[in-house]
C-alpha cells in the first residue's frame, strides 16, 4: 500500500532546521524593517522557529507528491507525522493545527471573514 504522505526523509538534524528558519526569520525581519514597518505591528504576524521548520518539511511533502495542495485531512496527516518524526517540534505542530494561529496570513487555517 503506497504511503499517502510520503514518509518524512529526514535530511538534516532538527538543530540545522532550526538554524536554517532562524536565519530565515531574521531576514524577513530586517527586510521588513528596512521597508520602514514598525516591528510591534508585524512581530506577532511572523512564524516562531519551530513552525517556520515545520512549514518547510511540510512543503518539501507537498513538493514530493508533485507539488499538489493537500485538503485538510491531508493537512493533518502530514503535520501529524512531522510531529512524530520530529517529537521537539509537537507543540508547534499542534498549535498550527488548532485556532490559534487563523489571525495570521500566512496559516492555511485562515478563515475567509464574510463580507
Amino acid at each position: 500500500m503506497a504511503n499517502e504522505e510520503h514518509t518524512l526523509r529526514r535530511r538534516a538534524s532538527l538543530e540545522l532546521l532550526r538554524a536554517e528558519a532562524a536565519d530565515e526569520l531574521s531576514v524577513l525581519v530586517h527586510e521588513r524593517l528596512r521597508a520602514g514597518e514598525d516591528p510591534w505591528e508585524f512581530m506577532d504576524e511572523l512564524p516562531t522557529v519551530d513552525e517556520l521548520v515545520v512549514y518547510l518539511l511540510r512543503a518539501e511533502n507537498i513538493a514530493a507528491d508533485g507539488g499538489s495542495r493537500p485538503n485538510a485531512s491531508r493537512h493533518y496527516r502530514v503535520l501529524r507525522q512531522i510531529a512524530l518524526e520530529y517529537p521537539p517540534l509537537t507543540k508547534a505542530v499542534w498549535s498550527l493545527l488548532g485556532d490559534a494561529n487563523t489571525h495570521r496570513r500566512w496559516d492555511p487555517t485562515v478563515r475567509a471573514e464574510a463580507s
